[in-house]
């Protein structure tokens, strides 16, 4: 082949070539063939979308085509579907069937699994962020939820259940059932909303919660409850065996030293520590603490201790107030139905802890066998207008933090010292539902704290509020401390802190290691009276959002 030739050749080749690619660039060209990709079952919702990041809804994408075939598709066995930031009426519009042709795939859905012509809410709710007690909640809109905290829904086999999230609060939020495979989108603009649909054929029970890093902890848990599941834990309801903060005995004041006879009986109960969590817990006189004693240095007490009929364990009492063997436990380990006694002089004033001292004796410390014993000093102390008596516990469950139901101690976890519960009184809610601390303004408060344990040291803060004194270690003949935010009291220790309410409102009361406050660990005063804008004004402009505090 002569040269002019094979140049006359490769140039057709490389025309032919050039022509080639721009054929497939207009898309006129052929095409490699490639198997057809497996299409989702049509979807009726509108394409999900991210929340808008204002306080403007986003709008609505157009809905994807269906299948070509014209058919509906079969329903998966578990259908659920998302949408945000749209009106509601959509979901019960029906795509329409196409008539034949090409169709594009559908679009991925973020969320969720594929969705289906079926997915027609019949069971709907709306629930908003925002906070409650001073914790992170879903509030239920609307119905029988109205103004719920983060209501059980609740539906049948077969329906299909609609939840919408409102944004109330301007901070990110979603809400996910992982064991249904369901969740919103975020919402992160207050007034930004988000809705998911899902479909369960069984009756069963799932967790809802805001799976935002420490949402969850920090409150925002709920139930969705599909008929009546069979392994659902019964409803369980426990005796209250919270100890009411005012249930302080009278000052003394200025008397002679008396004889005094303390009575004690050791009670095995089933309480309460949470909405349908018992315990058995192990008491003084039946309540957590046990009942706040009441002396003057000086007194001569005598001590019965009566271990209950029925009970399961031998008991005894150790008061930190007295001078003995075993502050009095070495000569009251007193087996069920026995009555056994002691006689001790009370020779140093202070806020003293008792507690039963058999072993093992942080079991039965942790079961709620603990108090405080007020020695008075001579002349009585300062007068107050309020006194109230709070301890602070630990409870060691083998169920993990609100598991339901009847609750065995576990003995690893308090050896491991790693708690379930931290409680004030008795229970999670002690100081907030059951028996909150009242007073008013332009009164002096008197708070007897106390650690029963058994193994954590508590920062006792009052959020709000400044302790005007602090008598430290519970000594009441050292000089208290003055001005104080937060005061360390150990284990097994105590303390007495006064201050006067200047301004209305609910003031929290917490252990600074703020993370308990999550496992049960909070309480409040509810101050009453006018409002003091000299000492606390809010801006006229603030937004509503519910009450915080750190």
């Amino acid at each position: 082949m002569n040269p002019p030739t094979r140049i006359t050749r490769l140039t057709l080749f490389m025309l032919l070539a050039v022509v080639a690619v721009a054929l497939a660039a207009c898309g006129d060209g052929p095409a490699t063939a490639s198997p057809a990709p497996q299409r989702l079952p049509a979807v009726t919702l509108p394409t999900p979308r991210p929340a808008a990041p204002s306080n403007q809804a986003a709008q609505p994408a157009n809905p994807p085509a269906s299948q070509a075939s014209g058919q509906p598709a079969a329903a998966p066995a578990n259908n659920n579907t998302t949408m945000s930031n749209m009106n509601m009426a959509a979901q019960a519009t029906p795509a329409a069937q196409p008539t034949g042709g090409a169709a594009p795939s559908s679009p991925a859905q973020p969320n969720t699994g594929s969705g289906n012509v079926s997915l027609v809410p019949n069971v709907t709710y709306t629930l908003r962020t925002g906070l409650a007690d001073g914790r992170m909640a879903f509030i239920g809109v609307g119905g029988q939820i109205e103004g719920k905290v983060n209501p059980t829904l609740t539906a049948k086999p077969g329906d299909t259940v609609q939840i919408t999230l409102v944004n109330g609060d301007g901070v990110d939020h979603d809400l996910t059932m992982p064991d249904l495979k369901v969740a919103t989108d975020h919402v992160m603009a207050k007034g930004a909303s988000s809705a998911t649909s899902f479909r369960v054929d069984k009756d069963g029970t799932f967790v809802y919660y805001c799976s935002v890093p420490g949402h969850r902890q920090a409150g925002m848990e709920g139930k969705v409850v599909i008929g009546q599941p069979a392994n659902a834990p019964q409803a369980v309801q426990g005796a209250d065996i919270s100890r009411d903060p005012a249930d302080v005995p009278a000052p003394i004041g200025n008397r002679a030293p008396m004889t005094h006879r303390i009575e004690l009986e050791t009670v095995e109960i089933t309480g309460q520590v949470a909405d349908g969590v018992t315990y058995t817990f192990w008491t003084f006189n039946g309540k957590v603490p046990g009942p706040f004693l009441r002396i003057m240095v000086g007194d001569t007490v005598e001590v019965r201790l009566k271990n209950r009929a029925g009970s399961k364990m031998t008991h005894s009492v150790d008061f930190h107030a007295v001078t003995g063997p075993g502050g009095g436990a070495a000569v009251t380990q007193a087996a069920p139905g026995q009555d056994l006694g002691f006689t001790f002089k009370a020779l140093n004033p202070g806020l003293y802890v008792y507690h039963c001292a058999t072993p093992m004796v942080a079991h039965h410390i942790t079961n709620g066998m603990y108090g405080l014993i007020l020695v008075e000093p001579q002349g009585g102390l300062p007068k107050v207008d309020r006194e109230f008596y709070v301890m602070q516990g630990e409870l060691y469950t083998h169920g993990a933090l609100k598991a339901e139901g009847y609750q065995e101690f576990d003995v690893q976890k308090l050896l491991d010292e790693q708690p379930e519960y931290f409680i004030f009184n008795g229970a999670t809610d002690a100081l907030t539902k059951k028996y909150p601390l009242k007073a008013k303004v332009g009164e002096t408060v008197r708070i007897y704290f106390g650690v029963g344990g058994p193994n954590f040291t508590s920062s006792f803060h009052v959020i709000g509020e400044i302790f005007d004194r602090v008598y430290d270690q519970a000594s009441l003949t050292a000089a208290p401390l003055k001005d104080v935010q937060t005061t360390l009291v150990p284990a097994g220790g105590a303390t007495m802190v006064e201050f006067k309410l200047d301004v209305p409102g609910r003031y929290v009361l917490v252990d600074h290691s703020l993370s308990r406050m999550e496992r049960g660990l909070v309480g409040f005063l509810m101050a009453e009276g006018a409002d003091n804008p000299d000492v606390f004004k809010a801006d006229p402009n603030n937004p509503q959002t519910g009450s915080g505090g750190h």
